[in-house]
């Protein structure tokens, strides 16, 4: 299953991590939400294989421990997404399609 590309509308943003907006739900070690508006990332399939930071041209991840997760004990976090210069390229190389990025969200942030 891939990430909601309409997360904002069904989604409710319950905090912030890291600077980075967090929409629910959230329920610790197994939810942990989507992070990020303009750049989105699904924390509850993404896989951890590091693609996205690799092939970042300007390093919009960075890595984040969430122990105990079922899928992976860090996760690639949005945290410079402001710096995003939509170019797709996390998009296209996530294995499990959990990244979403819309620059329509980037005033957002």
């Amino acid at each position: 299953m891939a990430i909601d590309p309409q997360f904002e509308a069904n989604r409710e943003k319950v905090g912030e991590e890291n600077g980075v907006a967090v929409w629910g739900p959230v329920d610790p070690p197994e939810k942990h939400g989507i992070h990020g508006t303009h750049v989105a990332v699904d924390f509850d399939i993404c896989l951890a294989d590091g693609a996205c930071l690799e092939d970042c041209p300007v390093d919009v991840f960075t890595w984040v421990d969430t122990p105990g997760h079922p899928e992976s004990d860090i996760k690639a976090e949005p945290t410079h997404e402001d710096q995003c210069i939509d170019c797709m390229l996390c998009v296209d190389v996530c294995p499990v399609d959990a990244i979403d990025v819309d620059p329509g969200r980037a005033g957002r942030i």
